[in-house]
């Protein structure tokens, strides 16, 4: 444990968004996407669900405010405008870091080549359908 570190980041994740380079990605995917296919580097993480993943994760990476889009989900079903309750948990945790951020919304595979293209991918346990989100790194001003 480490002050003001939130507990759910453990050293394998830690180690990877230090790693993290400004503009690198990192997504968060559910228990049913194929994490171990597409991943460069892999952190599972299967007692969690993605939004608490993605909220321990805002706690310490800056999300990158020098490009129009910076935060990703999938469409629902191919629907970009459908609304999952999942997608709602996201906006909560970004709201309360990154308040500026918005979720752009990928259609079908322009979502899982962003993913595969990541620098890492954090296996959740979340069971619900499109529970997936990438962020991209920021920086930190001086």
């Amino acid at each position: 444990m480490l002050k003001g570190i939130d507990p759910v980041l453990g050293p394998d994740l830690l180690a990877i968004l230090r790693g993290m380079g400004h503009g690198d990605e990192i997504a968060v995917v559910d228990g049913n996407y194929p994490a171990e296919t597409d991943a460069k580097r892999l952190v599972r993480m299967d007692g969690h669900d993605a939004p608490r993943i993605v909220e321990a994760i805002l706690s310490v990476m800056p999300v990158d405010e020098f490009v129009p889009e910076a935060v990703f989900r999938p469409a629902a079903g191919g629907d970009a405008k459908r609304m999952e309750p999942v997608f709602a948990d996201f906006e909560k945790a970004l709201g309360k870091y990154e308040p500026k951020q918005k979720i752009t919304v990928l259609v079908g595979s322009d979502f899982y080549n962003r993913v595969k293209a990541c620098y890492a991918i954090v296996a959740s346990g979340e069971r619900r359908l499109y529970g997936n989100l990438i962020l991209r790194k920021g920086v930190i001003h001086p």
